[in-house]
């Protein structure tokens, strides 16, 4: 593994292979390590803790092995420039502001494999167009989605039972929005702001 904080600050890192020895990225491993732009993660990694690579501003692009099973709370929060990412079948879990306030985020495909989105996942990521929300998914967390400006349509699937408040929040751009018979709750501000 490598260790809390091991290169956070890291001001001029710019790329990071990690060997195939290391089967955790700790918390805060790479935080702000603000030129990093890009990042192979091997397929010895099972978890990505919380806070690992949180405000590192440049990274554009991460590929996300299949050996990782969660991503922790934090972890690509204030990545300002990710583009995109692959979320692979073996993650189960999306931690609370796993993506938070990722701006230039445009598309995420969430697999089978998730069974929770956590509160604020997604908060903030306002270029963010299209989601697809698998039927393994059971609750939609508090402002999973809230402020994705661009989000224009959104599908819930019949496994959801509850949704969080303020889930879709001041997603002003929300046109079209499916919500299907399974759903029991939905929270307080849910939709507020849907322009």
């Amino acid at each position: 593994s490598i260790g809390k904080s091991a290169f956070a600050r890291c001001y001029n890192l710019q790329s990071v292979v990690i060997p195939n020895s290391v089967t955790s990225i700790k918390w805060s491993t790479f935080s702000s390590c603000t030129n990093l732009q890009s990042v192979v993660i091997p397929n010895s990694v099972t978890s990505i803790g919380t806070f690992a690579f949180n405000g590192c501003a440049n990274l554009q692009n991460v590929v996300i092995p299949n050996s990782v099973t969660s991503i922790g709370a934090f972890a690509f929060a204030y990545c300002r420039r990710l583009q995109s990412i692959v979320i692979p079948n073996s993650v189960t879990e999306i931690g609370n502001r796993a993506f938070w306030n990722c701006e230039s985020l445009q598309s995420i495909v969430i697999p089978d494999s998730v069974t929770s989105i956590g509160d604020e996942a997604f908060y903030g990521c306002t270029s963010l167009q299209t989601i697809v929300i698998p039927n393994s998914v059971t609750s939609i967390g508090d402002s999973a989605f809230m402020r994705c400006q661009s989000l224009q349509s959104i599908v819930i699937p019949d496994s959801v039972t509850s949704i969080g408040d303020s889930a879709f929040r001041s997603c002003h751009s929300l046109q079209t929005i499916v919500i299907p018979d399974s759903v029991t709750s939905i929270g307080e501000f849910a939709f507020c702001g849907c322009d």
